[in-house]
């Protein structure tokens, strides 16, 4: 199995924490579309042994498409791709694209749009419910419009997942429980949930440089990491990698393959892929991109993952998920040598109970799983090979 990732690099707005590739300015929005549409065709030969499991439009804000626009990718990949019956079909959403185009044709809900052309699950970036701090991050929604994007999705969708932001300045321990209470009361069955983080040349990182909003505190998102966690548990929630929880039936299939170390092929500028053995990535400028596609060439950069890379992206992964990092399969696919190393530099977070050995499975524990990037880049081997 395999998926597709389709890059839509287009915002309204930019917020303040993004460091991923968009533009605010949509002249070229069309122009995009058909490019998109090509590049999936050009591509097709990658995936001619595969069957796509999964298609995935993430961004920049893919609900800022036209439902013919997105309805036109998604029978492209149909009409060159052997598509699994019923395949998971991600839409990541703002909550004002959302409130705002609910009316679609005058008569039709444009989430039963959604629907009608074959999208099964949305992604809906929330973040919080309270104005102040969507306004520190310059989201383009409001407090109301958060609420209400998800009372009407749920009467349309059962498989919808929201994100929610952590530690963010200001944000105190009742408010971040108000926040996932809320998505419990509506009965969502996935969260996906991260850390306010300064990314370099951010609007963040230069409100925080000038003194305009404070730096964020590790340890206030920490300790609402670990609120967060309780409370999804207590509720039937599955942690299943580090900044996910479903119940079960609800994980990201997508999301899923990337951690598995599936093929998947990610169309668009800056859009990533791997084939098992190659990791390549799209050039992150939308002008460059689309000039390449319409010279039939597909302008991306490829790394052929050495041994060592391969080992450590699957303990990097690994340790993130609920599959952890199989001995047997270190030693089978990398060398007794890889899996000594591994022992060894795990053995100080074993004494310390960040990491546990269970059926010969190595998995971060409870108190392991916020520090888990950090245990990983411990047991990473430089320059083996």
């Amino acid at each position: 199995m395999s998926g597709i990732y389709i890059h839509i690099p287009f915002c309204k707005q930019a917020c303040h924490y993004c460091d991923f590739h968009f533009s605010t300015s949509m002249k070229k929005k069309e122009d995009m579309v058909q490019a998109l549409a090509k590049e999936i065709q050009l591509r097709k030969e990658e995936l001619e042994n595969e069957v796509v499991e999964t298609i995935y439009f993430g961004g920049g804000t893919p609900s800022i498409l036209q439902i013919a626009d997105l309805s036109f990718l998604i029978d492209e990949v149909y009409k060159h791709y052997n598509v699994v019956h019923n395949p998971e079909i991600t839409l990541e959403a703002n909550p004002d694209d959302l409130t705002t185009n609910l009316s679609f044709r005058g008569t039709r809900n444009l989430l039963e749009a959604y629907r009608m052309i074959g999208i099964n699950r949305l992604s809906i970036g929330i973040q919080s419910f309270f104005e102040e701090d969507l306004k520190l991050m310059n989201r383009a929604h409001n407090a109301s419009e958060a609420l209400e994007c998800l009372q009407v999705a749920i009467q349309y969708f059962d498989n919808i997942t929201a994100d929610l932001i952590y530690g963010i300045p200001g944000l105190t321990h009742e408010k971040w429980l108000q926040n996932i209470q809320t998505l419990l009361d509506l009965g969502i069955p996935h969260i996906s949930s991260y850390a306010l983080t300064v990314e370099p040349k951010t609007a963040l990182a230069t409100l925080v440089k000038n003194g305009k909003i404070p730096t964020p505190d590790d340890g206030i998102a920490h300790e609402q990491f670990l609120m967060l966690v309780d409370l999804l548990e207590k509720n039937g929630f599955v942690h299943y990698e580090l900044s996910n929880f479903g119940k079960e039936g609800y994980f990201s299939k997508n999301n899923s393959a990337y951690w598995l170390g599936k093929k998947y092929i990610g169309i668009g500028p800056s859009a990533h892929s791997y084939d098992g053995t190659n990791r390549s990535w799209n050039v992150a400028n939308n002008s460059l991109y689309m000039k390449a596609i319409a010279e039939n060439t597909v302008p991306k950069e490829v790394e052929t993952l050495s041994t060592t890379d391969r080992y450590n992206e699957y303990v990097m992964t690994g340790l993130r998920t609920i599959w952890g990092v199989s001995l047997e399969r270190i030693e089978n696919e990398f060398g007794s040598i890889y899996l000594d190393y591994l022992l060894q530099n795990a053995s100080t977070h074993l004494q310390e109970e960040k990491l546990e050995l269970v059926n010969n499975i190595l998995k971060t524990t409870r108190k392991g799983k916020f520090f888990c990037d950090g245990i990983a880049s411990d047991l990473f081997f430089i320059n083996l090979d």
